[in-house]
C-alpha cells in the first residue's frame, strides 16, 4: 500500500478531496502522485512538465472533474517533492531520460492495485504538457494502455540559439555520465522563473490570475521551487527527441494544443510529427503562450472541452490486452527548448 504524503490543498486550489501519496519506483526513488477521484467517465494522467508539481494542476483538476474525469498526476523525479539526486536542490537533472517512465510505470501500478479503491476508475486517459509531453510519447510508443491522448505544447525539440546548434548537435553524441553533466546547462541558473520573471514579457500565461497563482506556489513553498536543467539532463533530453521523433506517428487517437505565441518549445518538430498522425490533430491557440491550459478563460474553456470531446470519443473502446511494459534502461533513446520553463 502507498503511503500518504504532503499535499498543500489550499495552493493547488481543486477540487475538494485532492490527496498525495508516496511512490517507490523501480529503480529506488521515491516520488510523489496527487490525484483528484470521483469523476464517473475514467481517469486522465497528466504528466507536468520541467520544474512542475502536482499542486500546479489543481485548477486543471477542477476543470476535468466537472467534465466528469478523475485525474492523477505526478512529482517527476528531481522535482516537486520527489527524491531529488544533486546537493544542489535548485539543479534539475536526471542521468538518463528514460528513467521517467519508471516513474510513470510507479503511477500506473498504483492505478492497478489502488486506482479502483480510490475512486480513479478506468479507462484511463493521458494529458501531458511540455516536457511532459515527451515522456507520454514514449510511453505511447511503448503501448501502455492509454485510450486517447491530448498533449500541450509537447516539448518535441529543443528551442537552441541558430549559434549553438552545432554545439547542441555534438552535445547530443557525446557519451551520457560526463563530469560537466552535473552542472547547470548553458543559459541557465538556479533561480526559479516565475519569481525572476515580471508578468510583462512572460513566456508562460497571458493570464494574470494565472500568473499570480503559479508565484504564489513557489513563494509560500520553498521546496517546490527548481532553477534550471543541468547540463546531463539537456543532452539526454536532446537524445530522447532524436529518437522518439524518428519512424512512423503512433496509432493512438491524439490532440496537440500549440500557442501562436508559442516560444519555448520548437514548434517546427510537433507540425512535422502530427502532419504523420493519422489520427492526431493539431489545434492551433491563436494569442496563447506555452501554457495553453493555464492562458485565458475562453482558451482555457476550448482546451478543455476539446480534451474531453476526444476522450469522451475513445471512452467505448475495449481495454488494451497487454500489461504496461516495464521500462527498461537498454530500451532508452533519445530534442526540447534550453529555456524550456514548464
Amino acid at each position: 500500500m502507498s503511503e500518504p504524503a504532503p499535499f498543500f490543498d489550499s495552493l493547488a486550489d481543486g477540487p475538494e478531496g485532492g490527496r498525495a501519496v508516496w511512490l517507490r519506483t523501480v529503480d529506488g526513488v521515491r516520488i510523489r502522485a496527487g490525484y483528484w477521484s470521483g469523476g464517473a467517465l475514467g481517469t486522465v494522467a497528466l504528466l507536468p512538465g520541467r520544474t512542475e508539481y502536482v499542486e500546479k494542476y489543481g485548477r486543471a483538476a477542477r476543470e476535468l472533474l466537472s467534465r466528469g474525469w478523475s485525474v492523477i498526476t505526478i512529482d517527476w523525479r528531481g522535482q516537486g517533492l520527489a527524491d531529488r539526486p544533486l546537493d544542489d536542490p535548485m539543479l534539475g537533472h536526471v542521468a538518463h531520460f528514460g528513467d521517467y517512465q519508471h516513474d510513470l510505470d510507479a503511477v500506473l501500478a498504483f492505478l492497478r492495485h489502488e486506482g479502483a479503491g480510490r475512486g480513479l476508475r478506468a479507462p484511463w486517459m493521458l494529458l501531458s504538457h511540455s516536457m511532459g509531453g515527451l515522456i507520454a510519447l514514449r510511453a505511447i510508443n511503448r503501448q501502455l494502455p492509454f485510450r486517447a491522448a491530448v498533449f500541450s505544447a509537447p516539448m518535441w525539440g529543443i528551442r537552441v540559439p541558430l549559434w549553438h546548434r552545432p554545439l547542441a548537435d555534438a552535445m547530443r553524441l557525446l557519451p551520457l555520465s560526463l563530469p560537466q553533466d552535473r552542472g547547470y546547462a548553458p543559459t541557465t541558473s538556479g533561480k526559479s522563473y516565475v519569481l525572476t520573471s515580471g508578468f510583462e514579457g512572460n513566456q508562460l500565461t497571458g493570464d494574470l490570475a494565472m500568473w499570480d497563482y503559479l508565484r504564489s506556489h513557489v513563494e509560500a513553498e520553498p521546496g517546490l521551487r527548481l532553477g534550471g536543467p543541468s547540463l546531463g539532463w539537456l543532452r539526454s533530453a536532446l537524445r530522447e527527441c532524436a529518437v522518439q521523433m524518428r519512424g512512423p506517428a503512433p496509432a493512438l487517437p491524439a490532440i496537440v494544443a500549440l500557442g501562436s505565441q508559442e516560444n519555448i518549445v520548437r514548434p517546427d518538430p510537433i507540425h512535422r510529427r502530427m502532419a504523420g498522425w493519422q489520427a492526431g490533430r493539431l489545434e492551433i491557440y491563436t494569442g496563447a503562450r506555452h501554457e495553453v491550459p493555464m492562458e485565458r478563460p475562453e482558451i482555457r474553456t476550448r482546451f478543455f472541452d476539446s480534451a474531453h470531446k476526444l476522450f469522451t470519443e475513445q471512452a467505448g473502446r475495449p481495454e488494451p490486452e497487454a500489461e504496461p511494459a516495464v521500462s527498461r534502461r537498454s530500451s532508452r533513446r533519445w530534442t526540447l527548448s534550453i529555456r524550456d520553463r514548464g
